[in-house]
C-alpha cells in the first residue's frame, strides 16, 4: 500500500508539472523559470525545516525538471535514491529527468534499477523506447513482454508504437509502417504514430503518401501543430509554396516554439 500511495503521488506531481509547462507554452526557458520562482524558492524553504520529507524533496526535484534546471534535479534524486535504494518510484523518477536532460546513460540505469525492484510494464516502455531509439533490439523484446501481459488496448498501442520506432531507426521501412498501423488500430488517437508513418514514406521521398498520412492525422486532431508542419514540408519539397506557406503559418498559430517552421516560412515569403 505505502508503494501504491508512493506512486500516486508521483503521477499527481507530473500531472501539475505538465500542466505548468503547457500553460507557459510559447514562453522562454528565463520566463518559465521566473514564473516558478516563487514555488521553487518555497519549496527550499519548507526543506530546510522538513530535510528528511520525501515528497517534498520529490516535488522540489521534478518543479526544477520543469524549468530545465536538470543537474539541481538530479542532485536531488541521488539524494532520495541513496537513502532509499529499494524504492522502484524513485528510480523510475530519476529516469525520467535523467530522459529530459538528454542523459540516454542515465536514464537506461535508472530504469534498469527500477525494473530491477519492480518489474512494471511503465519503466518496461521506459527502457523499450529508449532502447528502440538506439536501434537495440532490446527494445523488441521488451514490447513482447508487455504484450504477453494482455492488459489491453493502450498498452499495446504503446508496444507497436516503439516497436516501429525500432523498425523505422533500424531502416525497415515495411515492418515500420505495418506497427505504427497496429499502433493506430489499437488507438486513433495516438498521434505520435502518424507522424512517424508519414515520416517513413517522407524519408523514401513518397511525399504524396507522407503528405496523405499528415492530412488524417489533422483530421484526427485538428490542433496537432506537428501535422501541420510536416503538411507544409511536404508541399515544400512538392514545389508547391502556396500551400507549405498556409500550412506553416497553422502550425506556428498552434505552437509558436516550433523554431524550423519560422525559419522555412520567412525562406519561403522572402
Amino acid at each position: 500500500m505505502k508503494k501504491l500511495l508512493f506512486l500516486i503521488f508521483i503521477s499527481g506531481v507530473l500531472f501539475a508539472c505538465h500542466n505548468t509547462d503547457q500553460s507557459a507554452s510559447g514562453k522562454k526557458d528565463d520566463s518559465v523559470k521566473n514564473a516558478l520562482q516563487p514555488l521553487i524558492e518555497s519549496l527550499e524553504k519548507k526543506l530546510k525545516e522538513y530535510p528528511d520529507s520525501t515528497g517534498l524533496r520529490l516535488q522540489y526535484a521534478f518543479t526544477l525538471d520543469s524549468v530545465k534546471m536538470y543537474k539541481e534535479a538530479l542532485v536531488q534524486m541521488d539524494s532520495l535514491t541513496n537513502k532509499d535504494s529499494a524504492n522502484y518510484g524513485l528510480f523510475f523518477a530519476k529516469g525520467e529527468i535523467a530522459e529530459d536532460a538528454g542523459d540516454t546513460a542515465l536514464a537506461i540505469k535508472s530504469y534498469a534499477k527500477a525494473a530491477r525492484i519492480y518489474e512494471s510494464p511503465d519503466v518496461l516502455l521506459a527502457l523499450a523506447n529508449l532502447y528502440a531509439e538506439m536501434k537495440n533490439e532490446r527494445a523488441i523484446l521488451l514490447c513482447s513482454r508487455v504484450k504477453a501481459l494482455s492488459l489491453g488496448r493502450v498498452a499495446d498501442a504503446n508496444c507497436a508504437f516503439i516497436t516501429g520506432v525500432y523498425f523505422a531507426r533500424t531502416g525497415k521501412a515495411g515492418d515500420a509502417v505495418k506497427y505504427f498501423d497496429e499502433c493506430i488500430a489499437n488507438n486513433y488517437t495516438y498521434m505520435e504514430a502518424y507522424i512517424e508513418k508519414g515520416l517513413v514514406y517522407f524519408d523514401a521521398k513518397q511525399y504524396d503518401k507522407a503528405l496523405s498520412v499528415f492530412q488524417l492525422a489533422s483530421t484526427v486532431n485538428n490542433l496537432y501543430a506537428d501535422a501541420y508542419y510536416y503538411m507544409a514540408r511536404c508541399y515544400e519539397l512538392m514545389n508547391k509554396k502556396d500551400s507549405a506557406v498556409l500550412r506553416f503559418k497553422q502550425s506556428l498559430q498552434l505552437d509558436p516554439t516550433l523554431d524550423e517552421a519560422q525559419t522555412r516560412l520567412k525562406q519561403l515569403e522572402e
